[in-house]
């Protein structure tokens, strides 16, 4: 009997840890992409090792379809049920979408210094704005500063104004032959000093093209 008492209880006790982690987890779980470039592999004990890269990390929140339809849209209306009533799309979900890179980039014939900067995207149909901006991000949702009309810090994308942009480019768009439950930012093509950062979504995938600078 107390075996079987002591199973229940188990069974409860990991019921309720699983309900509790599920309670906790976010509608929108935190993902990163990072890549290195600039490096080269060289031999090293047992065989090689990359040596000299620098990193380039984007982190930002992942959204979930779930089972909605056309996400982006179309029409007078492309792009309004993601912006949520902010000027512009945060390109994530919760804390603004962040790029941290050590090396310089260069973006759209502009060079993009090293450090870390906010990222965003202007929606309309069949042409998306890439943009850097050098808002700093609101880490945690603060209602007070929030409402603050002289705020320092964004939560996501609302309050966003243009004049702290560092630079604007036009992305690629095409469209994916699966649909991609969550939003994806990554890296495509990438060779020793260029590539691609991308954005999946629904149907759509979105490029725009770096190359490291000296």
């Amino acid at each position: 009997m107390r075996i079987r008492t002591l199973v229940a209880t188990s069974l409860v006790l990991g019921t309720a840890t699983f309900a509790a982690a599920q309670a906790a987890r976010p509608a929108s779980p935190r993902g990163t992409a990072a890549i290195e470039v600039g490096g080269q592999y060289v031999k090293a004990q047992g065989g090689q090792r990359y040596d000299g890269g620098k990193w380039i990390e984007i982190s930002y929140g992942r959204p979930i379809l779930r089972s909605r339809q056309n996400i982006f849209g179309s029409g007078a209306d492309y792009g309004k049920g993601l912006l949520a009533g902010a000027p512009i799309w945060r390109a994530g979900a919760d804390v603004t979408t962040r790029l941290k890179t050590e090396v310089p980039l260069v973006i759209g014939g502009k060079t993009l210094a090293p450090g870390e900067y906010s990222l965003f995207i202007e929606l309309k149909e069949n042409n998306w704005t890439f943009v850097v901006s050098g808002w700093p991000p609101m880490e945690k949702f603060d209602p007070v500063e929030f409402k603050n009309p002289n705020k320092t810090a964004l939560w996501g994308a609302y309050g966003y104004t243009a004049d702290k942009d560092v630079l604007r480019v036009p992305m690629k768009l095409a469209k994916s032959t699966a649909t991609v439950e969550q939003l994806t930012w990554g890296f495509v093509n990438v060779s020793g000093k260029s590539g691609e950062l991308a954005l999946w979504w629904d149907k759509e995938f979105a490029t725009v093209p770096f190359t490291v600078g000296g």
